[in-house]
């Protein structure tokens, strides 16, 4: 059986692996939403289309199910990387990848390929490096009004944009509730991703997620990595801290600029795209 597709989660944060050196096409916007169609597609929190081979370098394009392109993805990045061990691309325990959002290193943890550490990048608190509109300035506790609310906002870019929300508590119907609002709020031109932060104490957060072009998140290796940036900036944490999400736990670790982030990935299928479906692939893509 030709394998066109393998999917896997992290922390129930579930990506299609699509493998342009077996499978034949060029992604459009509208097949990518219907990829991950939970209805009519597939389903999943969107695709990871590669290994792309440009010289000595490995490059990851990431998809969100909206059909947008994002920089960067921590968790796509763990399932990336366990694909690539699946397939026998990486033969050895350190190796980088090439993102939208820059170069990550990763690091396999075990013989089973089902824990990675990942060396993240620089984090930015810069406007106009995340980006955020308004003059020139470090975005920490700033004013955020939404409807008839006046947040507090601590943004920042690992690559891809955050911002994070500290509350006294948390919940999906919060994120939910605001999470759009946020994501495509006149401050972000490019759109953003939501953080709702509990602290719990100095080693433990616990966030609620809405992705840009995702929405509402079981968990985020980014999110993850962004939301435990924020409290550390802030002064709420130490620089290991353990986030806590509705899918699970990623464990998190701040060294000066650098955020690294370790969690854990699971296969869940393989397979071959239907006629009836290959069909209507064919007529979506450009």
């Amino acid at each position: 059986m030709t394998t066109d597709f393998y999917k896997y989660h992290a922390l129930g944060n579930d990506y299609i692996v699509i493998d342009p050196n077996i499978v034949n096409f060029n992604l459009s916007e509208k097949a990518i939403q219907l990829i991950c169609d939970r209805n009519f597609g597939i389903g999943s929190d969107g695709i990871l289309y590669g290994p792309i081979f440009t010289g000595d370098k490995i490059e990851l394009r990431i998809f969100n199910p909206d059909g947008s392109e994002a920089e960067k993805s921590g968790n796509g990045i763990r399932i990336f990387s366990r694909y690539l061990v699946d397939a026998g691309y990486i033969k050895t325990k350190t190796f980088q990848l090439t993102t939208l959002g820059g170069e990550v290193a990763v690091e396999v943890l075990n013989p089973e390929a089902t824990l990675f550490k990942v060396d993240m990048g620089t984090v930015t608190f810069e406007s106009e490096l995340i980006p955020v509109t308004g003059s020139p300035r470090q975005t920490v506790a700033i004013d955020l009004p939404v409807n008839d609310l006046t947040l507090k906002a601590t943004c920042l870019s690992i690559g891809n944009p955050h911002c994070v929300i500290p509350g006294s508590e948390v919940s999906q119907e919060l994120a939910v509730s605001l999470g759009a609002k946020i994501e495509n709020h006149p401050l972000f031109p490019k759109r953003i991703n939501v953080q709702f932060l509990q602290v719990l104490d100095r080693q433990n957060i616990q966030i609620e997620i809405w992705e840009r072009g995702a929405g509402y998140t079981l968990a985020s290796g980014s999110s993850s990595c962004a939301a435990a940036s924020a409290a550390y900036k802030l002064g709420l944490v130490d620089d290991r801290v353990k986030v806590h999400m509705p899918g699970g736990e990623i464990d998190i670790e701040i060294v000066g600029d650098r955020v690294f982030m370790t969690g854990g990935v699971s296969a869940v299928a393989q397979g071959e795209f239907a006629k009836d479906f290959l069909s209507c692939l064919n007529l979506l893509i450009d």
